[in-house]
């Protein structure tokens, strides 16, 4: 049975914080808001959490997760990253996108993408994320909440609590956060490509 947690999406309750990154830290798998709607993650490199995730979205070995970072400074140590994507970046976060870059070895395999070994990097702009992230002391492993069968991702955290609560260790309420998944931009080749448009407009990116 899934533990349900109301935090506040300001001013996040620090006890409520550390013990949602305590679960993510023991291997549990959550569900919390982002800037632009709910997703689901674990720890990098939790192999059975990760598996478990797959199995609940249907996800093939193809999949780009996302690594949710505090900062750019972060961004370095998990993908290859040139001056012209950094002031891109720069200009474009925190916010509600997902950009794909070419991995580093510091990425487990199994999170990467199998042929092009490119990972999704985000910095997310909601208190309630970031805190975990700090409190967890690294990147949060992630991926949009769409279930099989689905366009959009789920948005009510009582339906959420209700639909995974056997399947998960923790739903987070952190009140309304949106209806889109972030918009996400590959830029692993010379040109920005748009891969999906969500809700982080696209314009002065593709330029």
């Amino acid at each position: 049975m899934a533990q349900f947690f109301q935090i506040h999406p300001e001013n996040p309750q620090a006890r409520l914080i550390s013990q949602a990154a305590d679960i993510v830290a023991s291997g549990g798998v959550i569900v919390f808001p982002t800037d632009s709607a709910y997703a689901i993650g674990c720890r990098l490199g939790e192999k059975m959490a990760v598996e478990r995730i797959r199995a609940l979205r249907q996800l093939d070995k193809n999949h780009n997760f996302t690594l949710m970072c505090r900062d750019l400074s972060e961004l370095a140590s998990y993908a290859k990253v040139d001056n012209q994507m950094f002031r891109l970046l720069k200009n474009h976060t925190p916010g509600p996108y997902t950009f794909i870059m070419p991995a580093t070895s510091e990425v487990p395999r199994r999170l990467a993408h199998a042929k092009r070994k490119t990972i999704g990097l985000r910095v997310p702009d909601n208190p309630i994320v970031q805190g975990i992230i700090s409190a967890l002391g690294e990147p949060l492993m992630s991926c949009s909440l769409i279930m099989p069968g689905e366009d959009q991702p789920l948005t009510d955290p009582y339906d959420i609590r209700d639909t995974l609560e056997h399947q998960v260790e923790l739903v987070i309420d952190g009140g309304f956060c949106g209806l889109e998944a972030t918009t996400v931009v590959d830029l692993t080749g010379d040109e920005p490509v748009l891969v999906r448009q969500g809700c982080g407009a696209i314009d002065e990116i593709l330029g």
